[in-house]
């Protein structure tokens, strides 16, 4: 029985991109994510972080990563029929129905969790084993898989737009002070990178926020 998991990385960030990955691997096989220590990404150093995931791309059966820009995220939210939660929703969807599992288990962002799951059945091409929890990726060890690859493909796609631009913003979340400074300074001169939809990014747009930079 081939059994996938989904997860995510970076959904509340400013700048950049949210990162959705799945991994497979045969259910027989999930000792060996043990054995090479997976677990949910945020509970590892960077340095662990990129270690297992070179482990991961030899043991498991196949895997897919999508990189979904800020352009994807903002139409989502302005389209009054879809919301982030749906963004996930049709992206687990389609990776699940593309790598064809017996099985799928995915890290649900809904509140309701139940709800995610019955919307996330109806979008599958066919009947398949379907499980939707809050915090699957420290739960089950091939959800964690996929969020080492998400959050792993998430910082190779941050430092791309820092070696292009040439400044280190930080994290790209607006609680580093570093990636608030940034984008008060530089919301204009490079608007492709933000998620426009956020509200600070919003209320910079409309001179509601305007700070001196000593204030930061």
């Amino acid at each position: 029985m081939k059994v996938l998991g989904i997860d995510e990385a970076g959904r509340g960030p400013v700048v950049g991109p949210m990162v959705i990955a799945g991994a497979m691997i045969e259910e027989k096989n999930l000792p060996i994510l043990e054995k090479i220590d997976v677990k949910d990404s945020k509970l590892l150093s960077p340095a662990q972080r990129r270690a297992i995931a070179k482990e991961l791309v030899k043991v498991l059966d196949s895997f897919e990563v999508r990189v979904i820009g800020p352009e994807l995220i903002d139409q989502a939210l302005n389209d009054p029929h879809s919301n982030l939660n749906k963004l996930e929703l049709a992206t687990f969807a389609s990776i699940t129905n593309q790598m064809n599992p017996d099985k799928v288990i995915v890290d649900c962002p809904s509140v309701n969790d139940k709800k995610f799951l019955g919307e996330i059945k109806q979008k599958l091409d066919h009947k398949r084993d379907v499980i939707a929890e809050h915090k699957a990726d420290s739960k089950y060890l091939i959800v964690g898989a996929a969020s080492i690859l998400a959050k792993e493909r998430r910082e190779e796609e941050i430092k791309k737009i820092k070696d292009k631009i040439g400044i280190d913003f930080g994290s790209g979340y607006l609680s580093d002070p570093r990636t608030s400074i940034f984008m008060q300074q530089n919301f204009k001169t490079y608007p492709e990178i933000f998620r426009k939809t956020w509200a600070p990014y919003k209320e910079l747009m409309s001179g509601k926020h305007q700070k001196k930079l000593d204030e930061f």
